[in-house]
């Protein structure tokens, strides 16, 4: 698993913003099959259920119960194997939105993860796991050994500012 940069949290009127850039050595359906086929999502993020316009997720390692944790959404763009954009509907922050955008550069994909919608204070708490889960990402792409989450979130916490 490579090093990759922090994701950075902006404000979009009195909403916040994350983005996360990865630079993945790995073609473009290779990575759209990773964050589309719920198979594969189940491996790095949690059991997905992609069907008739709908997301529903439950992602695994987070520390909450399954009614807290349980996401739900309609998908909003989904243009294989470029654009994949979706409601975020979760108990314990406010409706948002996900966007995963994917450009081929060379044998290389470039995927910009935005989640926009929370406020500062709960994007603040989202950001190192969602820095996780797309290390999970990764290690599931490479064929290598996830890394726990909460592992993960600990290590990540205190870059992004929570001790």
């Amino acid at each position: 698993m490579t090093t990759e940069p922090l994701g950075t949290l902006t404000t979009d009127g009195e909403r916040a913003v994350m983005t996360f850039v990865r630079r993945l050595p790995y073609p473009i359906e290779t990575v759209w099959a990773a964050i589309t086929d719920p198979s594969q999502r189940a491996a790095w993020f949690g059991e997905t259920t992609i069907s008739d316009g709908t997301i529903e997720m439950m992602p695994s390692g987070a520390p909450a119960p399954p009614e807290m944790k349980r996401m739900t959404g309609r998908i909003l763009v989904w243009d294989p194997p470029r654009v994949l954009e979706h409601e975020w509907r979760q108990g314990i922050v406010e409706d948002s939105v996900v966007r995963y955008e994917l450009v081929q550069d060379g044998d290389e994909t470039i995927l910009t993860f935005t989640h926009r919608g929370m406020t500062m204070r709960n994007a603040q708490g989202f950001i190192p796991g969602t820095h996780a889960f797309l290390d999970r990402l990764e290690a599931h792409l490479g064929s290598e050994e996830l890394p726990r989450w909460n592992e993960r979130y600990e290590q990540l916490a205190p870059s992004y500012g929570h001790v």
